[in-house]
């Protein structure tokens, strides 16, 4: 066995290099290490880079979890990385929860790894003497967010990495009432996480053990039946046998769940692209498994020109995002994005809850400040508050608790712009299997009247303006350059695009609005983030936030115009401006 020098090295540099190594070599000689792993690390033992790359830092928990690339190491997801996080939040549960109770509900979706660290999990939550509740097979993230609530659970975890590449798996902390965990509970987690070592403080019981002292179940049918009935109450209008729809699941957890749901709401031409039903962890059939992706449409949209459908619909692996395609004039489709899908749900939604006399002066819309603005218009014109967050559907899950317990709102519909969207409570986080049955049944109704959902969009831009959103994601050379590039769009912004002029600037870092013209600044009652918006006297307004996690910085733009063409010249000046002040320092 080797030994270790325990001297401090002089340099930081030397000192991070004996970290890593030491971090290799524990792991290397740790006794109950399973044979994969020390197959993996004998093979890296000679090529100092990868072990630097697996070693040199810790995976973080961030505001809701954590997620990284598959493999061994500090640095790496894997079972370790794993059971350390579990016993962290054991210990949390603990601490916060009585013991009746302290039960939690997992799930997992299609990735490599994902069941395998679900039933780690499980096992240790079980030594802690939590009670896990474990899906059988793969499930949506909505249905782990209903199944809390419905069990009376103390949270949930799921394994996934959402819409990510397969060499990447993910650890998502939910809390009590079925919502992601926001930033104050999971600072919380961290801090349990971080008085963990990793092989010394876990704690874990064989599955045998488990299910010996009831620590240890599985769950299936009876909760998506009970979840598949809430989400009935949602549909208000009789499934139309004409409209055809196709859908894929691009190889994660939307099938079975979505076109059953489908089937028993009467869509009877429902068609299922066949190659990306599989749950394949490698998504061999697309790049990347995001709705968000046009190219993740490839293969439905091919079914659709030969089932002529009127609709084509995508979720992603963990099924919380939906994309949505819809035939247009000429005979092709045209894909939507998260801005338009979203505006077209809450105006659906609307007028269903009018002619039903559902809406009253508390309902509420929420959404996130990188959203479009044509979702408020519309609230506003039925009497509907809208409500902003900052972006993550956490803090729109935090909302609706909120309501839930000063009863000052009524939750009616929330969305991001990133494809995320919610009707009802029974689920607390964005649900690709209540928005895939919405959007089928507002194609239906529209189909009645002779209208496509492109028609409808139409309509409302004809009422409320030309709104164009746009999403850019820019690469620097390093992460000192983020800070660098939002001081100075911050310090020098555009003080006019074309004829309008800037008219405020929102620092949510500060958490001040400043007004351009008078200097005045008001307070932002929205928690601290690293995000700058800037509002102009037209309606237009880009918002910029980095990435955290790499060089990147994420630019927001919006602009409104009297028609698709003005929009498009506002939006062409507006982009123009902002990435002059980017390129001069990349």
């Amino acid at each position: 066995m080797s030994t270790f020098n325990d001297s401090k090295p002089e340099h930081p540099q030397a000192a991070a290099q004996e970290n890593h190594l030491h971090r290799f070599r524990r792991w290397l000689e740790y006794p109950h290490l399973d044979t994969a792993t020390r197959e993996e690390l004998e093979r890296m033992k000679d090529n100092p880079d990868k072990i630097k790359d697996h070693f040199s830092m810790e995976l973080e928990f961030g505001t809701a979890g954590m997620r990284g690339i598959l493999g061994p190491g500090s640095n790496r997801f894997n079972r370790y990385i794993v059971r350390r996080a579990t016993q962290g939040l054991a210990q949390y549960l603990l601490n916060t929860f009585s013991r009746k109770e302290n039960k939690v509900v997992l799930a997992y979706d299609s990735r490599h790894l994902s069941r395998e660290a679900a039933e780690e999990a499980s096992l240790v939550l079980a030594a802690n003497g939590i009670k896990a509740l474990l899906f059988e097979d793969i499930r949506p993230v909505s249905v782990l967010s209903f199944a809390i609530r419905h069990t009376g659970a103390a949270g949930g975890i799921v394994i996934t990495a959402s819409h990510n590449p397969p060499e990447y798996n993910g650890y998502k902390v939910y809390s009590q009432d079925g919502g992601q965990c926001v930033p104050s509970t999971a600072k919380k987690i961290v801090e349990h996480i971080n008085k963990i070592d990793i092989f010394d403080d876990v704690y874990i019981l064989s599955r045998e053990e488990a299910e010996q002292q009831n620590l240890f179940n599985f769950m299936g049918e009876e909760i998506d039946r009970a979840y598949l009935e809430n989400l009935k109450t949602l549909c208000t209008y009789p499934g139309n046998e004409n409209l055809r729809v196709v859908y894929t699941p691009l190889h994660g957890s939307g099938h079975p769940i979505i076109p059953r749901v489908l089937n028993e709401l009467g869509y009877q031409q429902t068609f299922l692209v066949e190659e990306q039903l599989a749950a394949d962890p490698d998504f061999s059939t697309v790049n990347t498994p995001n709705p968000e992706d046009p190219a993740s449409f490839h293969l439905a949209l091919k079914l659709a020109e030969e089932k002529d459908a009127h609709l084509v619909l995508a979720t992603d692996p963990d099924c919380d995002r939906v994309g949505c395609g819809v035939k247009n004039n000429q005979g092709s489709y045209t894909l939507l994005n998260g801005n338009q899908i979203g505006a077209l749900l809450l105006n659906y939604r609307l007028e269903k809850l009018k002619q039903s006399g559902e809406l009253s002066p508390n309902c509420t819309m929420i959404k996130t400040i990188v959203t479009g603005d044509l979702g408020k218009k519309i609230a506003k014109d039925y009497g509907v508050k809208t409500e902003e967050t900052l972006t993550g559907f956490k803090f729109i899950g935090e909302k609706i608790k909120e309501y839930e317990q000063n009863g000052s709102s009524d939750f009616i519909f929330g969305y991001e712009e990133s494809y995320g969207y919610l009707a009802g409570t029974f689920s607390r986080d964005k649900d690709g299997v209540i928005t895939s049955a919405l959007l089928v049944e507002m194609a239906s109704c529209y189909l009645e009247k002779g209208l496509s959902l492109l028609d409808k969009l139409e309509e409302l831009y004809h009422r409320y303006g030309y709104h164009l959103d746009e999403l850019e994601s820019i690469k620097l050379k390093d992460m000192a350059l983020v800070s660098r590039v939002l001081n100075q769009i911050k310090n020098n912004p555009p003080h006019r695009v074309g004829d309008a002029r800037l008219s405020k600037i929102h620092d949510y870092q500060e958490g001040k609005a400043r007004d351009w013209n008078t200097g005045e600044e008001t307070r932002l009652e929205l928690p601290q983030s690293p995000t700058l918006c800037f509002l102009l006297e037209d309606e237009s307004w880009f918002c910029i936030r980095p990435s955290g996690t790499e060089p990147k910085l994420k630019i927001y733009y919006s602009t409104v115009g009297e028609n698709k063409s003005i929009a498009r010249k506002k939006m062409n000046a507006l982009q123009a401006e902002v990435k002059k002040r980017v390129d001069t320092l990349d």
